[in-house]
């Protein structure tokens, strides 16, 4: 039987176990969080994201988790730096050209700011003068940085990316710094 970790992965934390980077300065990993031997990250995670982090036992789970062939879905939520209209949204919907070539079309909406959102540390940054707001994107493709490169591409900055959804698993329920097992 295959074991599966839903981690709500902090602001600031590797995706990772060790921290093999050539950084001068001790970096968080998931090391801090969970100790529980022989799983592994499915996909990654940027540090300057939080949110839903799947981790699993299972080599083939991993593999149709993170790999972009079996177009597995994840939602985020992203705090954005202006106001996008529709006619913004669109130009996601459709995909937009990155410089490594043409995102699969996206869907994506505007919502409120979500329900129970945990604070950030660091709090992101706050402008009187410049207006934000959350919007949902779902993906189906994983590209380095993808979420943040798309929403800066039509204008609009990301200042805060949380991964809500991975497939059918969701942060629902689970604090931030925390995991659980799933059934």
């Amino acid at each position: 039987m295959s074991k599966i970790i839903l981690f709500n992965k902090p602001f600031d934390v590797l995706s990772q176990f060790t921290d093999a980077g050539l950084s001068q300065t001790t970096r968080k990993t998931l090391s801090e969080f969970i100790n529980v031997p022989q799983v592994y990250a499915a996909g990654r995670l940027d540090r300057d994201s939080e949110g839903l982090l799947v981790l699993t036992d299972d080599g083939k789970l991993q593999q149709r988790i993170s790999h972009p062939k079996h177009k597995m879905e994840k939602c985020y939520w992203a705090q954005v730096e202006g106001e996008p209209s529709e006619t913004d949204l669109n130009l996601l919907r459709q995909g937009i050209v990155l410089k490594d070539g043409l995102t699969a079309p996206c869907k994506v909406r505007r919502i409120e700011e979500p329900a129970h959102l945990w604070p950030r540390n660091p709090p992101v940054r706050y402008r009187k003068s410049v207006p934000d707001c959350w919007i949902e994107l779902t993906i189906s493709e994983g590209r380095n940085r993808q979420v943040r490169r798309m929403t800066a591409a039509i204008g609009f900055p990301t200042l805060r990316l949380i991964r809500y959804r991975v497939g059918s698993w969701t942060i629902d329920g689970i604090e931030t710094g925390k995991w659980i097992e799933s059934p």
